[in-house]
């Protein structure tokens, strides 16, 4: 297992976190990749009327390759998503686990946090999701929990913010 050493000299080891997302995550995931497939239905039927030759099969061919791959990704990605996405706060750190196909484990000091942001989509907000976003001065980009119950997040919001606010060491 690696470990990131925190300003303390403390060693926060990279394991798999103890949260998960919330179970709602998965029909999030499964609308947001069906809403993904109808806009490309929209192309496919837009060159369906365009394409003026006199033979459709490659509009056949083409629309039965995506109608698969479509409902196999939304059948599989999210409950993959799933099963893999987890997340923690401690003392110390945020720990995250995301990815399906490319799976990444994260590590967020708290001194090193800059800002803390929470945010629902159009889906998210109709299921009761949020997911947060934490910020450091990481060349890897902020730290993201997606699919998370919006009481779990607000509270998370919070936690993060009060206890970064307690930091004194600089986040940069």
């Amino acid at each position: 297992m690696e470990a990131t050493e925190l300003d303390d000299g403390a060693r926060a080891v990279l394991r798999e976190p103890a949260e998960r997302v919330s179970r709602r995550a998965v029909l999030m995931w499964t609308v947001e990749a069906l809403v993904v497939a109808a806009v490309v239905l929209a192309g496919q039927v837009a060159w369906w009327f365009i394409d003026s030759s006199p033979s459709r099969t490659a509009h056949w061919v083409v629309g039965v390759v995506w109608l698969v791959a479509a409902v196999a990704y939304a059948a599989v990605m999210p409950r993959w998503r799933y099963r893999v996405h987890r997340w923690e706060s401690t003392a110390r750190a945020v720990y995250t686990q995301t990815g399906w196909l490319w799976q990444e484990r994260r590590i967020a000091p708290l001194s090193r946090v800059q800002t803390v942001d929470l945010e629902r989509g159009p889906v998210a907000q109709l299921l009761g999701l949020a997911s947060v976003t934490v910020t450091t001065a990481s060349a890897a980009g902020p730290v993201r929990i997606h699919g998370l119950d919006l009481a779990v997040a607000t509270a998370l919001v919070q936690a993060l913010t009060t206890a970064t606010a307690a930091e004194t060491d600089d986040a940069t």
